[in-house]
């Protein structure tokens, strides 16, 4: 007679299926509340402890951990390993159907307890399905109630369970344990101080993810698209979306460059994205006051885009945006009065509050095809970093002051990257060029007249002068940039005629 093991912590279904089991001959074994469940429905069982000879032990945490259920669950349909389980009054285990405590629910929760979450990592349950799914030549394994339907199907048509099944069967329970033990360990290793960035990637990636929504579509209405979150229970970016619709596809890509634009900066501070890149970056005593300069930078690229702060947005800023067309904002918070005057007069308008800066402790992964790229989040200059002047003029402290500003800011440009600005703000943004001289033309031009003084930032070095002479040209009068070019002596030359004073950074940061 066929014999199943059934140990479920969601009971969907699980009676009607076992009620079709006995049909079919079976007789059930079951564990702690899958066999309270089925004696409670009329049904015969068998404990488990009937064939290990050992009561439960540690509250439960002990059941199943015992030869004469995995001895059952691994035998092969082999003479010797019949003989064997024989020997030891063991018998054969054909079907196991098994799921897992709730643990990736009950993490999803912030304020969980370290401890309630440590007892719903779940053992027996692992162990059971791990066991069945490496014998499932001989064993069907099923850890999804959705998948009841198709094993009584079999039955009812009068055919065994085929080995294609099976063998699906068993990926899928491979694929549940996986990402169990995944959820896991994401969990346990989330706060700990080795989970900030070490000099050496991991060997095996895990990424511990979570479905938290479908979106409409990708970033083509043709696109399916979902978003995933790392952290169980949160919205984009570990963060809550407070108003307006629907995230896009589009708006997240656009969030996140905003919001790791935004946290290089201590100071309030502004920024404007649109399809990844920055237009507009400004810093002030306020965001109210930071904000017109940063729309100031590129006021047509910004209609349509998103905006990041790492200020509370209160009414003052709701005020300042204007007639501005703002896709989304995301900013450390938003106040009660901010939020009423968005769902009274932006309702479209997405409100996404983030908690903490990007900290570098993520890495980043990016697919490519058929694999992913992981790399350590770029957060600046390394420490070390000296800088040098290499022209016979030195910047003066108001330039230094705003090179600073702007090489923080060409980090989170798309290369080739060039940024202009003065004071705090950015007035003119080249990027995503394949040749640097056109960013440098786009810069110019996107800063008109307000070029005359600004200085200037670029990602990486120049290969060639004509860069340079552009940027003097316009009216540039300090540019940093990381140097290393064998035509360097050329470009310095060509500052020192201009009377640009020029910084090497030593240190590239392009972002592709």
């Amino acid at each position: 007679m066929p014999r199943a093991l059934l140990s479920v912590y969601d009971k969907t279904g699980v009676v009607e299926f076992a009620q079709q089991l006995l049909r079919f001959g079976f007789d059930i074994v079951a564990s702690g509340g899958t066999e309270r469940a089925l004696r409670d429905a009329g049904l015969p069982v068998i404990a488990v402890e009937q064939i290990t000879g050992v009561s439960q032990m540690l509250d439960g945490r002990v059941k199943t951990l015992h030869p004469a259920i995995h001895a059952g669950i691994l035998a092969r349909n082999s003479e010797r390993d019949l003989e064997e389980l024989r020997t030891h009054n063991f018998a054969p285990i054909n079907m196991v159907v098994c799921n897992l405590y709730p643990f990736q629910e009950t993490v999803a929760d912030p304020g969980v307890a370290l401890q309630d979450a440590i007892e719903q990592i779940d053992i027996g349950g692992v162990t059971l399905l791990r066991a069945a799914a490496k014998n499932f030549l001989h064993v069907v394994v099923l850890c999804h109630a959705e998948d009841y339907r198709r094993i009584i199907d079999c039955y009812d048509a009068g055919e065994a369970v085929d080995i294609a099944l099976r063998r699906e069967l068993a990926v899928k329970a491979f694929a549940h344990t996986r990402d169990y033990d995944t959820a896991v360990h994401a969990f346990l290793t989330r706060d700990l101080p080795t989970a900030i960035v070490t000099e050496e990637l991991p060997e095996h990636l895990s990424l511990a993810s979570t479905r938290v929504e479908m979106l409409r579509y990708g970033e083509n209405p043709h696109q399916q698209a979902a978003y995933y979150s790392r952290l169980s229970g949160t919205g984009p970016l570990g963060g809550i979306i407070l108003g307006g619709k629907q995230l896009s596809y589009n708006n997240i890509l656009d969030l996140d460059a905003a919001w790791r634009a935004v946290s290089s900066f201590d100071e309030p501070t502004v920024v404007i994205v649109k399809h990844l890149t920055p237009c507009g970056i400004a810093s002030a005593g306020t965001i109210v006051e930071a904000f017109p300069a940063a729309l100031d930078s590129d006021p047509v690229s910004a209609f349509g885009g998103v905006i990041a702060t790492n200020r509370v947005v209160d009414e003052s800023f709701f005020a300042a945006l204007g007639a501005l067309f703002v896709e989304a904002i995301a900013a450390s918070g938003f106040t009660s009065d901010a939020q009423a005057l968005f769902a009274e007069h932006r309702k479209n308008c997405r409100l996404l509050q983030v908690v903490g800066r990007v900290d570098g402790t993520q890495l980043e992964v990016r697919s490519v095809h058929n694999g992913l790229l992981v790399q350590h989040a770029d957060m600046g200059d390394p420490d070390g970093t000296v800088y040098r002047v290499v022209t016979q003029r030195q910047p003066t402290d108001e330039e230094r002051e705003n090179l600073s500003y702007v090489w923080k800011a060409v980090q989170h440009v798309k290369s080739n990257a060039i940024v202009l600005g003065v004071r705090n703000m950015t007035v003119g943004i080249g990027g995503g060029q394949p040749n640097r001289v056109d960013a440098v033309r786009i810069a110019v031009e996107k800063a008109g007249p307000r070029s005359i003084g600004s200085v200037m930032a670029s990602d990486a070095f120049f290969p060639f002068p004509d860069s340079v002479e552009a940027a003097a040209a316009a009216g540039v009068t300090a540019i940093i940039q990381p140097g290393g070019s064998i035509r360097d002596p050329q470009i310095i030359d060509v500052a020192d005629k201009a009377g640009i004073a020029m910084i090497f950074a030593g240190v590239r940061h392009f972002r592709h």
